[in-house]
């Protein structure tokens, strides 16, 4: 691997600013992750367009890999300023640099380095920071029939693989009551913030185990003497399992209210599914073996609360591995970076699973819908390890 000629690639990236909710920015990075693309790979790939949000494919034969990362990132335009791209002491920074930058370059100079990239679909996307609302489907129709999607997403601490994501659902319950004069009237009123109050303590006591279900923004109530006649809460799910977004998606869509004049609204529901290790067992083992024919360090597995679209090629039935990009950490924060020496070593370890999975009798692998099934609701959520 030309180390040089990656890192160059990389400051390109990088320096190209792609704030998730700026399209025009998104549209300037969608072209140079085309053109990097190009001069890599020796094809032009197609870019999709939805909803002003630009999605980068290419398409080598009939695809029996899948090669998922996304070109957006959090930080808005003018980031640059604050926190620009440097290369000091062996750690590259930036902002992107980590999540998922890094992970586009491995990308394309582990293919690059193959005889030929014949049987591999390419798929960069520009809203995953966001919640992949638009490219939810594009990820789901590139992964079926796929032996293998490997995810650049940055790695977990050390250079660790993520074999195992939770599931995300996202709920809003609203509360609606009646307002009186808190002061001359109270008792003509029905506090929606009481009730909320009441539902609030009922959500939290839903987690059990590895399940979390977290109230998060709250609101309610118009001016201090008026007793209030709406409030609301934003509620974050996580899950290990189908079984468990299944059941906390029933007990919150059963919730009733306490209080005489209030009712009750829930909207939302799951969004991505999760990402469990029976989707990613054969893949680690296979890139345990390979990393060690690479004489690198024994890799290491871990299951992570933050969902990526990895969820939904797993939720598809497509055997997954996730975190095969960039060693560093940081994701997010003024202080992401890249430790440069682990590159070369990680784009070496992801040319050889695409060439192991390839070799492979077609077919290879796939995991039983039932063990993993994509919820259908596809509410608006904001992405990768950050959720």
């Amino acid at each position: 691997m030309n180390l040089d000629l990656m890192l160059d690639d990389l400051q390109e990236l990088v320096v190209c600013e792609s704030f998730s909710a700026d399209h025009e920015a998104l549209a300037r990075s969608a072209a140079l992750v085309a053109d990097q693309g190009f001069r890599r790979l020796g094809a032009r790939p197609e870019t999709i367009v939805i909803d002003g949000v630009p999605h980068v494919r290419w398409t080598f034969g009939t695809p029996r890999v899948l090669l998922v990362g996304h070109h957006d990132t959090v930080w808005p335009m003018g980031t640059l300023r604050e926190h620009p791209w440097s290369l000091v002491d062996g750690v590259a920074r930036g902002p992107g640099v980590f999540d998922m930058k890094t992970g586009l370059v491995q990308m394309f100079h582990a293919l690059a380095s193959l005889p030929s990239p014949e049987g591999v679909c390419v798929l960069i996307t520009g809203d995953e920071e966001v919640g992949s609302t638009t490219s939810r489907a594009l990820i789901e129709e590139s992964a079926r029939g796929c032996a293998a999607t490997f995810v650049l997403e940055a790695s977990a601490d050390g250079g660790t693989l993520k074999t195992a994501r939770k599931g995300t659902s996202d709920y809003r319950v609203i509360v609606h009551g009646r307002a009186a004069h808190a002061g001359l009237e109270p008792w003509n009123g029905a506090n929606a913030g009481i009730e909320l109050a009441h539902q609030i303590l009922t959500l939290s006591a839903m987690g059990e185990g590895e399940t979390t279900v977290t109230p998060t923004v709250l609101s309610g109530g118009t001016t201090v003497n008026t007793v209030p006649a709406l409030a609301q809460v934003s509620v974050d799910v996580r899950v290990p399992s189908i079984a468990e977004q299944d059941r906390i998606d029933q007990l919150i869509r059963a919730l009733a209210p306490r209080l005489s004049g209030t009712r009750l609204e829930v909207t939302g529901g799951p969004n991505r599914p999760p990402l469990e290790e029976v989707s990613s067992a054969r893949l680690f083992e296979l890139a345990c073996g390979i990393a060690k024919d690479l004489g690198m360090e024994p890799l290491r597995g871990v299951a992570v609360g933050g969902a990526s679209d990895g969820n939904f090629t797993a939720g598809v039935g497509c055997p997954t591995l996730d975190g095969l990009g960039a060693v560093g950490g940081g994701a997010h924060a003024p202080h992401e970076h890249v430790v440069v020496a682990e590159i070369p070593d990680r784009t070496r370890l992801l040319a050889g699973l695409i060439s192991s999975v390839l070799r492979e009798p077609t077919g290879g692998v796939r995991v039983p819908l039932e063990e993993a099934s994509a919820p259908q609701e596809s509410p608006v959520l904001t992405g990768e390890d950050g959720r």
